[in-house]
């Protein structure tokens, strides 16, 4: 499993959006087919909530990703 920080300049940020943008997804439909099929766990939990707010500190597993997610200024 690739494990990775995620920098997020914008608290809270929608589930979805984090899967888009680390190209995990193809799109931010595909990020929301493959959280809605109960392929994404944040903080060890399965996670259906498209727009479930994210906050540093949180962890996703999607695929074969693990990602932290870390407040960033950039």
């Amino acid at each position: 499993m690739e494990k990775r920080q995620v920098g997020v300049t914008t608290i809270p940020v929608e589930l979805y959006k984090i899967l888009k943008f680390e190209n995990i997804a193809a799109s931010g439909g595909e990020a929301k087919y493959m959280i809605a099929d109960g392929h994404v766990r944040v903080n060890g939990q399965v996670e259906t909530r498209k727009r479930r707010k994210i906050f540093p500190g949180d962890v996703i597993i999607a695929s074969e990703y693990e990602l932290t997610v870390v407040e960033s200024d950039e």
